[in-house]
């Protein structure tokens, strides 16, 4: 029970902190050498809000709904805001990248809510992300998914 406050506690602070990074943002402070990489840093930042928004649902779900809080789970908890964190910034990579395609028009401006809708959908659900990367590299580059991903479509 205890362990399960402080992963609470951890998401609330994570939460806070990316609404202060985005604030900075917002209110115009962003220093200048960060300036050209802002819409990259927002992909982060709203990937991580979905992988915060997974975490805290996981809670309700299996402590809450299910009853089957699971302590082996603790270190997943704490670690998937980061890796929802990057998912989102990769999500970025491959937009820019023109990797992936938000629509069938090619607009010459980027519509930054295409890049924030799907980087949240990666920081939300990294598994199929990942696939889904994975899949782009194999049949962009011939690059065969990893073992774990093999593992993880055998099991669907």
């Amino acid at each position: 029970m205890e362990f399960m406050k402080l992963i609470i506690g951890y998401l609330i602070a994570c939460l806070v902190a990316i609404t202060w990074v985005w604030s900075i943002d917002v209110r115009g402070l962003t220093p200048d050498w960060l300036t050209p990489y802002n819409l990259g840093l927002r992909c982060g930042l709203i990937g991580a809000l979905g992988g915060i928004v997974y975490c805290l649902r996981a809670i309700y779900l299996n402590k809450c709904v299910k009853g089957e809080w699971d302590s082996n789970w603790n270190v997943w908890y704490y670690l998937r805001p980061l890796i929802s964190f990057l998912m989102g910034g990769v999500a970025y990579i491959f937009l820019n990248a023109g990797l992936l395609i938000l629509a069938a028009s090619h607009e010459p401006t980027q519509n930054p809510f295409g890049f924030l809708a799907l980087s949240f959908i990666a920081g939300l659900n990294v598994d199929r992300f990942i696939v889904k990367i994975e899949d782009i590299a194999q049949s962009t580059w011939g690059i065969r998914p990893s073992r774990s991903s093999e593992h993880s479509s055998q099991d669907k």
